[in-house]
């Protein structure tokens, strides 16, 4: 389905800054759908005026809807209606339901007012009361909202109903007023308490008219005992709040329903999520509507996921502080040999434990199992070209980005560059000097689950310009140990191919393939 900021641009000529006040709009606007138990629609003028064209539709969570079909990117135009991609007959009775729609969307556009219709609208089969909402940004108008109301269910309202539609009713003069979104508004958390969640209902003076009764269990949770109603909500809440650095100016214009903004209370063990929404009708603040969620599970589930990732974080640190400790006793045993390839064989040693602490000491800032491979292969490349112990100059280089890799990938990984840029120092340039190149490609995964080869793929070439390899080379019968290895962690343990052959002119070449988990990116 089309972006909202796509149908804008492709058929309004709606400016910018009207684009955002809409899209504040519609991520709030959940609100509005579920206190009037309505279907909305947003319907813009396209730019040559001809009509009008729905880019966003809502539908309750706290009722039936009044559409089963959406309406986005559908046209109104002298009275009918049409899909930009449906161009199927539509029922009978359509044509006048469309008619009606543009009269009343044309109203509330001329009028600047909520216009509603005198009788409910039968003609798809359910009885539905259509309004129409002008939608103003700083005095004029850029839309309007379709609320249609399914009254198949209708009944005697209940209080909670009656307060959710004179709320809902305030919302939608605001929007009309162009008091709604609020520009000033704070950042909202992840997951915002909604209308289902617990809604309390404040006067003029900040006291509670109207609580819901999820909204007056939460508070029981946090330790009230006296009724609600009637109260002051900032003192309550602030007498409640067993958290000394809650007891600010926030949590006061929060719970008073002063400012748009959210907070938390905690106490008795409890967790509780406010919402605050003023409503401002004619230039006068007649109450606020605050909503409550008591988040307590959530809150502790994500203390220990904390914690979990804490103590993870602290064991790579400590095992790499470990490696470093091994590192540095192999080199304090290695200045006391006289053998050289005693020595030479703790100093390989010595740069495989250091590729390995650098994983763990790059796993230790991050919050899960994934790391950024660049800088890990950029400092592993680097410590192994300076194993040259003539002096002579090394020039490695990488092209191309590894992206993010899991340890299991990138630890094994690090040794396998490792050894490599070692043995193109040895055996290739034999400690002289020289280039080498770490070239590395990363493929898309595919979209279709369960394709051969669907996961992203690493093509990695580490090639020098050496001396090349020696005629009778057989990577299979090879006796060296760098080899070897690269071979273990690369076919045995990474299930890659690997490759070894000379490279055109002078040097050789060493191709790699990996596979790469679906769900790792190469850069979130």
């Amino acid at each position: 389905m089309p972006h909202l900021t796509d149908l804008i641009r492709r058929y309004t000529a709606l400016k910018t800054a009207d684009l955002e006040w809409l899209h504040s709009l519609v991520s709030d606007w959940q609100l509005l759908a579920d206190l009037s138990f309505a279907d909305l629609v947003l319907w813009v003028r396209l730019r040559d005026d001809s009509g009008w064209v729905g880019v966003s539709q809502m539908r309750p969570t706290t009722g039936p809807t009044a559409f089963q079909d959406d309406l986005v990117e559908t046209f109104l135009r002298g009275g009918t209606a049409d899909s930009a991609d449906d161009s199927e007959d539509r029922p009978e009775g359509v044509s006048a339901q469309t008619s009606a729609r543009r009269a009343l969307i044309d109203r509330a556009w001329t009028e600047g007012r909520i216009c509603r219709e005198g009788d409910p609208d039968w003609s798809g089969g359910v009885p539905v009361r259509e309004e129409t909402i002008p939608v103003r940004r700083d005095g004029h108008l850029i839309g309007v909202i379709q609320r249609s109301t399914n009254l198949s269910s209708a009944r005697t309202p209940s209080r909670l109903e009656l307060t959710y539609l004179q709320s809902a009713s305030d919302l939608a003069q605001m929007i009309a007023e162009g008091e709604f979104p609020f520009s000033d508004q704070g950042p909202l958390m992840v997951r915002s308490p909604r209308v289902g969640d617990g809604l309390l209902r404040l006067d003029q003076e900040g006291r509670v008219v109207y609580a819901s009764p999820n909204a007056l269990s939460a508070y029981r949770r946090l330790g009230l005992t006296a009724d609600l109603v009637g109260a002051e909500l900032a003192r309550t809440t602030l007498e409640l709040s067993t958290d000394a650095d809650a007891r600010d100016e926030s949590l006061t214009w929060t719970a008073g329903g002063r400012v748009p903004q959210e907070a938390e209370v905690e106490a008795l063990g409890s967790t509780i999520q406010l919402r605050s929404i003023p409503l401002v009708v004619g230039g006068v603040r007649i109450g606020a509507l605050v909503m409550v969620r008591d988040v307590t599970e959530l809150r502790r589930r994500e203390r220990e996921l904390m914690t979990k990732d804490a103590t993870i974080r602290e064991i790579h640190h400590r095992v790499k502080n470990n490696l470093q400790t091994v590192a540095a006793l192999l080199r304090l045993q290695a200045r006391r040999l006289r053998i050289p390839e005693g020595r030479a064989a703790l100093d390989e040693a010595v740069r495989r434990v250091g590729s390995i602490a650098i994983v763990h000491e790059m796993l230790s800032h991050t919050p899960d199992e994934i790391v950024d491979f660049d800088d890990i292969a950029d400092r592993v490349i680097e410590m192994a070209a300076e194993v040259s112990s003539t002096g002579a100059a090394v020039v490695p280089r990488r092209i191309g980005h590894f992206g993010l890799l899991s340890a299991l990938v990138a630890t094994p990984l690090s040794m396998v560059l490792a050894e490599l840029v070692q043995n193109a120092v040895e055996h290739g340039l034999h400690y002289g000097p020289g280039s080498i190149e770490v070239a590395v490609h990363r493929t898309d995964p595919s979209p279709l689950p369960g394709a051969e080869g669907a996961g992203s793929r690493l093509l990695i070439e580490v090639t020098d310009d050496g001396g090349g390899l020696p005629a009778d080379f057989d990577i299979e019968g090879t006796t060296s140990l760098g080899l070897q290895i690269v071979r273990t962690l690369i076919v045995g343990e990474l299930g890659g191919r690997l490759e070894i052959r000379p490279q055109e002119g002078d040097g050789t070449k060493v191709s790699i393939d990996l596979p790469v988990e679906r769900d790792i990116q190469p850069y979130a």
